[in-house]
């Protein structure tokens, strides 16, 4: 657990650090750690005020210092909650080899949804307003044959709140049932080239308040568009 631990931890600086809105990708950490700013102010012995300022850009952005002191604190609390988090990074660190996933990147700033639709030249099924921090393109019939409950996990990359995007779709029925029966639901699902969604993929992602967007871009594209997002 130390080594995975370590490289997170350079992970998360390095993006909060060098990024063009560290208080954006400060937020976004701490949103994945499942830690209100009251929660990490307490840790830290400051007023949540401060980290809301912070990650509002009200404030200057944070130095070196204290980003360290803010990780720190992100990493004791997710031990105190028995690793939930960091648990999770084993397999994305160590290396993940599914032939299901054609490609998979994380964000360092979020991408509107709207965003995301003009992108892929998509068509929106289902409307949400939550954000996307990476994507993950996966051959669905390779998903069917070959993975199991614990694989499927493994497409969320190091954020649920992301675009799963399925490729070989005929009627997206199966990709928004698998998405149905898992605990983590992503921000988006893209559902690649069918000319008609099924009643009943469309009544999933309403259910689960996940966005649903059809593309027929080609994938080689999809791919060079999400690629080129920071």
């Amino acid at each position: 657990m130390d080594h995975i631990i370590d490289v997170l931890k350079d992970k998360i600086s390095g993006e909060i650090v060098f990024s063009d809105n560290p208080g954006k990708a400060l937020r976004k950490w701490r949103r994945i750690f499942e830690v209100s700013q009251k929660e990490l102010a307490d840790k830290l012995g400051i007023s949540p005020s401060v980290i809301s300022d912070y990650e509002s850009d009200r404030r200057k952005s944070p130095g070196i210092s204290f980003v360290r002191k803010v990780i720190t604190a992100l990493f004791e609390i997710d031990k105190d909650k028995g690793y939930k988090t960091i648990s999770k990074y084993r397999d994305l660190i160590s290396g993940i080899n599914l032939d299901a996933i054609i490609d998979m990147k994380e964000f360092t700033k979020s991408l509107k949804f709207k965003e995301l639709v003009e992108m892929l030249e998509g068509d929106v099924i289902v409307e949400t307003d939550k954000v996307v921090n990476g994507y993950t393109i996966v051959d669905s019939i390779k998903a069917i044959l070959t993975l199991n409950a614990y694989d499927f996990y493994k497409l969320y990359g190091y954020t649920s709140e992301r675009s799963l995007i399925f490729t070989k779709v005929s009627t997206g029925r199966s990709p928004m049932v698998a998405v149905r029966v898992a605990n983590l639901k992503p921000s988006v699902v893209v559902l690649h080239g069918l000319k008609r969604v099924d009643e009943i993929a469309v009544k999933l992602a309403e259910a689960d308040k996940v966005g649903l967007i059809v593309t027929n871009l080609p994938v080689e594209d999809m791919v060079d568009r999400l690629r080129g997002v920071e």
